[in-house]
């Protein structure tokens, strides 16, 4: 029995020492892992807004920051990641810092549906409405969620959608 405590324990100290080592790994990977966990983080902080539950919200959209800093630093040319960071920027209340992360993005890539949506509601909260229909408008014709999303923002401007 010590035996076979003592090879669980070899392969998990070896497997972890081979985690810790693996630096040759590419960038891109682990870029990729670094946006996917911060995606998980923003959905279940989703959920915790509905539930309203906004204090582990706010935190948990912080840690997703912090993976997608560290994501973006690998890939710069990525609207997803700027999207993102934009979207939990805004979401911990830093509207300015939250508008220029979608900008970058949109400079980018200036269709990119997600971030349009997004500047769109940042704009509705910091009461700017002619921009929001400038986001609208950008949306019009993509058939797409975050036109009907946006839409139904703006038009309920003052209830509390976004």
């Amino acid at each position: 029995m010590k035996n076979f405590f003592a090879v669980i324990l070899s392969l998990i100290l070896s497997t972890s020492l081979m985690a810790a080592g693996s630096d040759s790994s590419s960038d891109s990977s682990k870029e990729g892992s670094l946006y996917e966990d911060a995606v998980k983080l923003v959905k279940r902080a989703g959920k915790l807004e509905k539930k309203d539950n906004a204090d582990k919200a706010k935190k948990l959209y912080a840690q997703a920051f912090d993976k997608l800093e560290k994501a973006y630093k690998s890939d710069k040319k990525n609207p997803d990641i700027l999207n993102y960071m934009g979207f939990t920027t805004r979401k911990t209340g830093n509207f300015e810092k939250a508008e220029k992360y979608y900008l970058e993005g949109l400079s980018l890539k200036p269709n990119h549906n997600g971030i349009n949506e997004y500047l769109g509601e940042l704009y509705v909260q910091t009461n700017r409405i002619d921009k929001a229909n400038e986001r609208l408008e950008v949306l019009k014709n993509c058939n797409c969620k975050e036109y009907s999303e946006l839409e139904l923002i703006i038009k309920t401007k003052g209830s509390k959608v976004y």
